[in-house]
C-alpha cells in the first residue's frame, strides 16, 4: 500500500498552558509515524511550540505545505486546547492545497479541569468547522468528537482518512486507457468523457486495430514477448491451453504494457466480447486478470466507469479489485446473489485459479478462439462493492457502495464466480434498476464502503448512495 503524507496543523490558543500543545504535537507525531504515514508539519524553531495561532504563523504553514505540495495528500488538523479558528483556516487557504481534511479534537479529563489541564478542544472543534465551512473548505470528522492519541479510535480514523487521501489523490489526474470501442449490445455501459474530465479524470483511447497491427510487428523470440510468456504460464495451472493461444497473449500483454508506459496509464479497459475473440482467437481475461492482481485493474466491454470503481477500491484498500455481473438470485434467500464474470478476476482472489476457455463466447466463436479467461471461485469472506455512473442528462456522477461477504454456499458453475450475502439486498437491487445503474460493479476483498463514500461526496462532488442494509 502506498504511503501518506499528511501536512499537520497543530492549532493553539497562547491563554492556555504551553504543556498542552507542548505534549499534544509530539503524541500526535507518533502515532502517525506508528501507522506509515509521513508528516509534514512546521517546528518549534519555527513558530511557539510549532503551532498555528496568527497570521504569521498561517502564512509560514502555508509556506511548508505550499514547498511539499507535491507530496501532501490531506491535512490533519489537531487541537491540544481550543486552537484559533482563523489560524488554521488561513494556513489552509493560504496554502492553496485542495486535498482532504482531518479535524481532530483532543479529549478532556473530568479529573482534571482547572486552568493547569482544560483543553475546551470540544468547544475550539466546532469553531474551526465553523470557519472551514465559511472559507468553503470541505473536510472530514474523526469517529469520536474528541479523542486521545492513545486512543485506538484514533488510530482508526487516522488509517481511514488515509484510505479517503489515497482514493482521491488516485482519481484526480488519474489517465485510463480505453483498447476498443464499447461493444453494441453494451449500451449500459455508454458514459460521459466530459463529466469524468470535470473531475480530472482523462482517459486515452487506442482501436483494436492499432493494437492488432502491433502485435503482427512482434516476433514470437521478441525478448518481452518470452518474459511475458513466462510471466502467464507461472501466473496459473494453464494445462490444455493450446501454445499458440498462450503466444497470442504474451503478445498482447506486451502491446498494452508499452501503450500504458508510453501514455502515463494506471488502469484500462478492453473491448472483448466478442472482437478479440473473433479477430484474434483469445479472450484476454487472463492478461487482464495479470493486470488487476498487480495493481493496473482492468475491466471488461470498455466499462470506464466500473474501472473507476476498481481504482477506487483498490486505492482504499491496497488489494485487487474485480468486476462482477450482480447476476443470479441464490436459490430462495433474499439477501443472497450469485456473482459470475467469464473472468477476468486477479487470481489473488480466487481459490484454486485455472485458465481455460471463455464458454459463453466459445459456443459462438468456438472455444479453440476463447482460451484465456481465469476460472474459479471467489475466496469467502467480506468485501465492499462500489459502481460509479455518469448520470449525463443532469450532468453529474451518481455512485453506490455497501459491504457484503462472500459465503461457502455451495455452488457448481463455471467462469468465475461466488455466492454473496449483502443484508437488504432486494431494496439495493431495487435503487440500481429504479435510478438505472449499470450491471457491472466492482468489488474488492475488504471493507473500505466508508472510506469511498466520504472520498465521493466530501472531496468529488458525486451523489453516492451508501446502501447499510
Amino acid at each position: 500500500m502506498s504511503q501518506v503524507t499528511l501536512g499537520l496543523i497543530v492549532g493553539n490558543r497562547n491563554f492556555f498552558p504551553d504543556s498542552l500543545c507542548e505534549n499534544g504535537r509530539p503524541a500526535v507525531i507518533k502515532v502517525m509515524e506508528q501507522l506509515g504515514i509521513k508528516v509534514i508539519a512546521l517546528s518549534p524553531e519555527d513558530t511557539n511550540l510549532g503551532t498555528v495561532e496568527t497570521w504569521e504563523d498561517s502564512k509560514k504553514c502555508a509556506a511548508l505545505f505550499k514547498e511539499h505540495g507535491n507530496e501532501i495528500d490531506g491535512i490533519l488538523v489537531t487541537l491540544p486546547n481550543f486552537g484559533d479558528e482563523r489560524g488554521v483556516a488561513n494556513a489552509i487557504r493560504l496554502s492553496g492545497l485542495k486535498v482532504p481534511v482531518l479535524v481532530h479534537a483532543f479529549a478532556d479529563d473530568a479529573a482534571a479541569m482547572g486552568l493547569a489541564n482544560r483543553r475546551d478542544s470540544f468547544c475550539g472543534k466546532i469553531s474551526v468547522c465553523n470557519n472551514l465551512r465559511q472559507y468553503g473548505i470541505p473536510y472530514s470528522l474523526t469517529t469520536k468528537h474528541t479523542v486521545a492519541p492513545e486512543d485506538p479510535a484514533f488510530a482508526e480514523d487516522l488509517k481511514w482518512f488515509a484510505a479517503v487521501c489515497r482514493v482521491v489523490r488516485t482519481l484526480r489526474g488519474a489517465r485510463l486507457g480505453a483498447i476498443g470501442t464499447r461493444p453494441a449490445n453494451f449500451n449500459t455501459v455508454r458514459y460521459s468523457e466530459k463529466l469524468l474530465e470535470a473531475s480530472g479524470i482523462s482517459v486515452e483511447p487506442i482501436d483494436l486495430s492499432e493494437v492488432f497491427g502491433r502485435i503482427g510487428r512482434l516476433a514470437d523470440s521478441d525478448d518481452a514477448v518470452q518474459a511475458r510468456l513466462k510471466d502467464i504460464t507461472s501466473y496459473v495451472q494453464t494445462a490444455g491451453v493450446p501454445d499458440a493461444a498462450l503466444m497470442k497473449m504474451a503478445k498482447l500483454a506486451v502491446v498494452i504494457d508499452r501503450w500504458m508506459k508510453d501514455h502515463d496509464l494506471i488502469g484500462t479497459t478492453i473491448q472483448c466480447w466478442t472482437s478479440i475473440e473473433e479477430f484474434f482467437g483469445i479472450a484476454p481475461c487472463a492478461v487482464m486478470s495479470m493486470m488487476s492482481n498487480s495493481l493496473l485493474p482492468s475491466a471488461c466491454e470498455v466499462d470506464v466507469l466500473g474501472l473507476i470503481s476498481m481504482l477506487a477500491l483498490q486505492a482504499a484498500s491496497g488489494k485487487p479489485s474485480a468486476i462482477i455481473d450482480w447476476n443470479n438470485n441464490y436459490g430462495d434467500d433474499p439477501n443472497k446473489l450469485v456473482a459470475f464474470h467469464c473472468s477476468n478476476f486477479p487470481k489473488d482472489m480466487l481459490e484454486d485459479a485455472a485458465m481455460s476457455y471463455q464458454d459463453i463466447v466459445g459456443g459462438t466463436v468456438g472455444n479453440e478462439n476463447a482460451y484465456g479467461t481465469v476460472q474459479g471461485r471467489i475466496k469467502a469472506g467480506p468485501f465492499t462493492f462500489a459502481r460509479a455512473s455518469t448520470d449525463d442528462v443532469n450532468g453529474k456522477i451518481r455512485a453506490y457502495v455497501g459491504q457484503g461477504a462472500f459465503t461457502t454456499d455451495q455452488l457448481t458453475t463455471f467462469g468465475g464466480y461466488g455466492v454473496a450475502e449483502i443484508p437488504g439486498l432486494q431494496c439495493l437491487m431495487k435503487h440500481i434498476c429504479n435510478n438505472g445503474f449499470e450491471h457491472h460493479v466492482a468489488i474488492n476483498q475488504s471493507q473500505v464502503a466508508c472510506a469511498l463514500y466520504e472520498a465521493f461526496t466530501t472531496y468529488l462532488g458525486w451523489d453516492v448512495y451508501y446502501h447499510k442494509g
